[in-house]
């Protein structure tokens, strides 16, 4: 995501806020002008998590305060593409999400 600088502690609160809102987000990074969320889900297919992924700032902008931002990028990856890149830390996608500054 985005957009805009907005300060950087109404952010973290929106991001916090978000987090409570969506407890399956793994991690958040984010700066004054943007925003980079990772998140599990097992959709049936490709198509369902890009669906979902690309709604999520939208869907929740309202609620948790979130600025006006676009999307600018999206990955999508399979369990073991993801699992592979994290070999060096362990995943609890059922835990809250990490949320720390770029």
């Amino acid at each position: 995501m985005s957009g805009p600088a907005v300060p950087i502690e109404r952010l973290r609160a929106a991001l916090a806020r978000l987090v409570h809102e969506r407890p399956f987000l793994l991690s958040i990074r984010y700066a004054v002008d943007r925003a980079e969320l990772r998140f599990w889900d097992e959709a049936e297919d490709v198509d369902d998590v890009a669906a979902l992924a690309l709604r999520l700032w939208g869907d929740h902008r309202d609620s948790a305060g979130l600025p006006s931002w676009g999307v600018v990028g999206l990955e999508v990856l399979d369990r073991v593409t993801m699992q592979r890149r994290g070999t060096d830390r362990a995943l609890s996608p059922l835990v809250a999400a990490g949320v720390a500054p770029l």
